[in-house]
């Protein structure tokens, strides 16, 4: 928001200030902002591409040709590339139930909803070894029939699922609540089906929305560790993902090629923080532009 305005009348001109403070406290406020988020966020992630690129760009390709740095690589976006439709094919269908009906429990489901967002990872894959590790409730069962999902990829799936369940959803619910029905009321008026209503006026009013909750999704989904690391049981070339994979080789001392695949969830983090913003932007301009037909 701007600091000032200017006041026109009569030809004279005020500048009015909005705030009280001195500009010192603002920049004082500016460059506090800025020195926390070099020593917290810039200068780590300065250090993890220096340390990635300490044996120079041959030892950094050297270190992703390792066949169980590819496996952990593949391993991760195969997980990500299951979960993240699932979820966002259940985002959609729970923010329509949520935004477009009234039902018992609705606020219950709401909540329901949040409960990956403050239980530890961990926990969920404990859970997940709690029903279907060898010991656990189905596990007799699933051996009988000679199914693994504990140190499997189905249970790494299971965990990416599970911490990634709330983003597209959160993202959709309000949005949709604050559309109303009106649209998709009158759309059925005129004849159109469920389906039709949904892919020509809820999906083209919601696809900003829906893409930036896909790309929150995503970028929780390759950069899980706690749910997977309990599920995965950590074997080399199978079940670790890329997370699992730079620890491994950090305890094993070696360090380059650890950055060396840290460094390649950063880049992926920082592309999809660009796409974030890219879609923020077309999001804010797209508003910017049906505003004036709203308001006539």
């Amino acid at each position: 928001m701007p600091a000032d305005i200017a006041l026109r009348a009569k030809g004279t001109t005020w500048k009015v200030s909005l705030t009280t403070e001195h500009p010192l406290v603002r920049w004082g406020f500016i460059a506090l902002a800025l020195g926390y988020l070099t020593l917290f966020l810039f200068i780590p992630l300065v250090a993890v591409f220096a340390e990635a690129l300490k044996n120079g760009l041959s030892g950094y390709v050297v270190s992703f040709m390792d066949e169980d740095a590819l496996a952990a690589i593949r391993l991760t976006l195969l997980a990500a590339s299951l979960a993240v439709p699932l979820n966002t094919a259940f985002g959609i269908a729970i923010a329509w139930a949520v935004s477009k009906f009234e039902f018992v429990g609705k606020q219950v489901l709401i909540t329901i909803i949040d409960i990956p967002l403050a239980v530890s990872p961990v926990i969920a894959g404990l859970i997940y070894v709690l029903l279907f590790g060898l010991q656990g409730w189905l596990g007799p069962w699933l051996s009988e029939h000679d199914i693994k999902i504990i140190f499997a990829l189905p249970g790494i799936v299971l965990a990416t699922l599970f911490v990634t369940v709330p983003f597209v959803a959160r993202e959709l619910i309000p949005f949709m609540q604050s559309q109303g029905r009106e649209e998709e009321e009158a759309a059925i008026t005129l004849g159109a089906s469920g389906w039709q209503t949904f892919i020509r006026v809820t999906l083209p009013n919601i696809k900003w929305s829906l893409l930036y909750g896909v790309i929150l999704c995503n970028a929780r989904a390759m950069g899980e560790f706690g749910a997977v690391s309990v599920v995965s049981g950590h074997i080399r070339g199978l079940t670790n993902t890329m997370p699992l994979h730079v620890e491994i080789l950090y305890n094993e001392y070696n360090a380059v090629a650890a950055f060396a695949v840290a460094s390649l969830l950063t880049l992926l983090a920082i592309v999809t923080l660009a796409a974030k913003s890219i879609v923020e932007h077309k999001y804010v301009s797209v508003e910017a532009a049906e505003e004036p037909l709203k308001t006539h």
